[in-house]
């Protein structure tokens, strides 16, 4: 059984909001349930497979030994990887509700969380289960195809012929980063939370979609995983910290602070690096627009891609000031109220005891002389 939403103790009628909000996940895999029952009869398998399996491939020759030739598969972006993500928009809103069910509910029961931060646990769990595969898969890619070696991000562009592992990584993070949008209403998320999700999400697709069609394939997934490492970290101290692990929290809230300012620099380098030296490296007559052969290599789209990643991360490294700047003003607040707090108790505690020497002083004076000679030597003992 795939997992449900959250049930409530009435059933809503059947096609209502409530009813499709509630059973989203079942009804989804449905639907791509008939996707893969296409692909079992002959009448239906082609249009079945222009959904699941990755389109525009072609056949080219490897020298796999010196002289010897074989023939292998590649795959190339076009207009027929929109079905393919569609399909795969599916399986991650599938996969989002098993991991919300299974995983992240079960921890929220024990840790009674509130409303607003039960909502930021459950992002935090999303994204850091998402994150922790595509670091993954993008460091099996980067060592597969030798991509740290840095001259290989322009060498040989443009790069038309992806591997089965290259395409079905970017068409999962597009599909990925699509699937936010519908989520936001299965999720019930209200409207003052909407406006990030939406942010976020639209701002890895208006990077990712155009570097998969022009062929920058290479700098964008090496720019990918680096950031993907700072957000695992992050998500994982506020994940930590909403567990009351803070002293953990706080140690890997510094590593993450270092490593963030750290890939915004790394980021803004290979950029450069790869638009502004190793493109204008190709010869001028390879440096010209072609959509047939999928080559951008011009200066006009090598400098608005240089312009784009590096207002990018100044964007980043703005808000990543501001919130620190936030976030310091918050603990010395909150540090000065506890300090005029602590002083405010210890005047209270010299007023009582000032009191409290006028009240025997007065009770002394009142006293015959003999008996205040009493209490003097008392004192003096």
């Amino acid at each position: 059984m795939v997992a449900k939403g959250r049930k409530s103790g009435k059933n809503p009628p059947i096609f209502s909001h409530e009813f499709v909000i509630q059973n989203h996940a079942d009804l989804v895999s449905c639907v791509a349930m008939v996707f893969v029952l296409g692909l079992m009869f002959q009448v239906s398998s082609p249009l079945a497979s222009v959904f699941i399996v990755l389109q525009h491939n072609v056949s080219l020759p490897v020298e796999v030994q010196p002289g010897n030739y074989m023939d292998m598969t590649f795959y190339t972006p076009g207009l027929r990887d929109l079905p393919t993500v569609f399909f795969y928009l599916l399986i991650a809103i599938v996969i989002h509700a098993i991991i919300q069910e299974y995983v992240l509910d079960k921890v929220n029961r024990k840790m009674h969380l509130s409303k607003i931060k039960h909502a930021k646990f459950n992002e935090s769990g999303q994204l850091v289960s998402f994150y922790l595969v595509s670091l993954f898969a993008a460091g099996d890619l980067l060592y597969r195809e030798n991509l740290l070696n840095v001259s290989l991000l322009w060498e040989g562009y443009p790069h038309n012929a992806m591997t089965f592992g290259f395409k079905f990584f970017f068409i999962a993070q597009i599909a990925y980063w699509i699937h936010v949008f519908p989520e936001l209403y299965f999720q019930k998320v209200k409207k003052e939370d909407m406006g990030s999700k939406i942010h976020y999400a639209c701002l890895y697709l208006a990077y990712i979609v155009p570097a998969y069609y022009m062929r920058f394939s290479r700098i964008c997934l090496l720019l990918l995983f680096v950031h993907y490492l700072v957000e695992t970290v992050y998500h994982t101290c506020r994940i930590l910290a909403y567990a009351e692990q803070t002293s953990v929290a706080k140690k890997l809230f510094k590593l993450g602070d270092f490593l963030f300012v750290g890939v915004r620099l790394a980021s803004v380098i290979l950029a450069v690096l790869t638009f502004w030296y190793g493109l204008a490296k190709a010869p001028l007559e390879q440096q010209a627009l072609d959509f047939a052969a999928g080559n951008f290599n011009t200066s006009l789209v090598r400098l608005n891609c240089l312009v784009a990643v590096c207002a990018l991360q100044a964007y980043l490294m703005y808000t990543f000031i501001i919130s620190q700047v936030k976030r310091r003003r918050e603990e010395k607040s909150v540090s000065t109220m506890v300090s005029s707090a602590a002083k405010t108790k210890k005047t209270q505690q010299e007023r009582a005891k000032a009191r409290k020497e006028k009240k025997e002083k007065d009770t002394e004076d009142e006293l015959p002389e003999v008996d205040q000679d009493t209490k003097l030597r008392q004192r003096v003992k």
